[in-house]
């Protein structure tokens, strides 16, 4: 799979810390030299026959449809898509026009992300996104009516204007409008952003932990009881509209991060390109190198399978734990989770799998850091 980084977005949302830039100056210096790292790279997936490419940022709906497709088609030139492959697009419902809806209907982007985060124009200001209530509504509508059909849109919980009568009626917007996918996160406070300053200066109310634990338990009950799948934490999805290529990740599937912050995973190492948009041109350009790799150690790679696979409704897989990193492994596990089991916040199912309970979603990647091993069998 490939992920497409777009480090552009018309303003910056308070609560982010993703690499983006709010100028465009640079847009088409920026685009060609992506093309190239898809060139240099190409080799680094043994795999050439993809099954996902994912547009993130940033904001890609900045782009037109004709730089996406320019894009689609220059890592086609590398690999073959896979006929059924989902190819996706994040975007802000500002962006979502009638020209540029219609646009990407003639590429092969075939899935939305959108941006909704709040249907409520007060949390939209306080969040600074570039869209308003109405256009969040309009998006989702226009979208669906040019024929896409794949869509998931994004929401967030946990935050001071957010009351719990609130959160339940963004989700039933959702609901209404018979969305297959949503994804929603907790507003974390990230150092150096504006929310972050905005605390610290007293002008708005730090984050409530009870509140964001209370609406991540609305969040399960209200979606799961409308026929969601919850198969990730962050995730709910309708029977057999899973995101290929984010359910991908959390299994562990190698990938090619590709443009300025882009992360790569080959099994073996993780990379990561430099996060800064005149560096990633000038360097790629002089044959530079443009990224930092990390060669991933046994241990890290038994850590990395805990903490990803522990997130989502299959677990983690104990004959895979001992095909993969020795019996030792396993006892040290079943060790590990006694207590977590005891207190309810795991599960051991009939097929050797373990699992989160309701009770255990909420302390997450407590659970995870928790069962990280130091000495791995080898």
């Amino acid at each position: 799979m490939i992920y497409i980084h777009i480090p552009f977005c018309k303003q910056a949302c308070h609560y982010c810390d993703f690499h983006f830039s709010t100028s465009l100056k640079y847009k088409e210096e920026m685009l060609h030299t992506m093309q190239k790292e898809i060139d240099m790279r190409a080799d680094y997936l043994t795999d050439k026959k993809i099954q996902s490419i994912y547009f993130g940022g940033g904001t890609p709906s900045v782009l037109s449809p004709t730089e996406i497709d320019k894009l689609i088609g220059h890592v086609s030139k590398h690999f073959e898509i896979a006929n059924d492959a989902e190819i996706t697009i994040e975007a802000n419902p500002d962006d979502l026009n009638p020209p540029k809806v219609k646009g990407l209907r003639q590429t092969a982007v075939n899935r939305f992300s959108i941006g909704i985060q709040s249907f409520f124009e007060e949390d939209l200001r306080w969040m600074n996104r570039a869209h308003n209530a109405v256009e969040a509504d309009s998006a989702i509508k226009r979208v669906q009516d040019a024929g896409f059909e794949n869509i998931t849109a994004d929401l967030i919980y946990g935050y001071p204007l957010l009351t719990d009568e609130k959160w339940v009626a963004n989700m039933q917007k959702l609901l209404d409008y018979n969305i297959p996918h949503i994804s929603s996160y907790s507003m974390t406070v990230e150092q150096k952003t504006a929310l972050a300053h905005l605390i610290t200066q007293g002008k708005t109310a730090p984050m409530a932990e009870a509140q964001s634990a209370r609406q991540m338990n609305l969040l399960i009950e209200t979606l799961t009881s409308n026929g969601f799948e919850h198969y990730e934490i962050s995730n709910f999805a309708k029977q057999e509209h899973y995101a290929k290529h984010n359910t991908s990740y959390w299994r562990g599937n190698h990938y090619l991060g590709i443009g300025p912050s882009a992360h790569s995973f080959n099994g073996s190492s993780r990379s990561w390109n430099i996060a800064n948009n005149a560096s990633y041109i000038q360097k790629l350009n002089t044959g530079e190198i443009i990224s930092e790799t990390e060669i991933l150690t046994l241990e890290d790679q038994f850590n990395e399978y805990v903490m990803t696979s522990l997130r989502t409704m299959w677990g983690i897989s104990i004959p895979y734990l001992t095909e993969r990193f020795g019996n030792g492994t396993v006892d040290y596990i079943n060790n590990a989770v006694q207590g977590f089991a005891e207190k309810g916040q795991l599960k051991i199912t009939s097929d050797n799998h373990i699992c989160l309970t309701p009770e255990g979603k909420l302390i997450a990647d407590h659970i995870a850091s928790e069962l990280f091993l130091l000495n791995p069998d080898s």
